[in-house]
């Protein structure tokens, strides 16, 4: 699956099968606010929702960037992967 970096408008995205999925945040001093995770419903269940959000958290890791979670989905995503651990902002 390919997935598509928009940093113009803070989203991850990937088309599966003519339909957008998308994993979309905001930069907010160095810190990637995740807002939402987006996949159809006929899609669910295919890993797509994991695969954007591993994609988007491998590049905050490379720009150095700390992560906070507002989306329920990779929230859970971040507790059930605890090498991503590291990355979650300190509050």
């Amino acid at each position: 699956m390919a997935i598509t970096h928009h940093a113009d408008i803070g989203r991850f995205e990937a088309i599966v099968e003519g339909q957008r999925c998308e994993a979309d945040y905001r930069l907010q001093d160095g810190v990637m606010v995740m807002t939402h995770t987006g996949v159809p419903r006929a899609l669910e269940g295919r890993g797509i929702a994991a695969q954007l959000v591993s994609a988007a958290l491998a590049h905050a890791r490379a720009q150095g960037w700390r992560v906070r979670p507002l989306c329920s989905y990779v929230a859970v995503y971040m507790r059930r992967h605890p090498e991503t651990q590291d990355l979650l902002e300190a509050r």
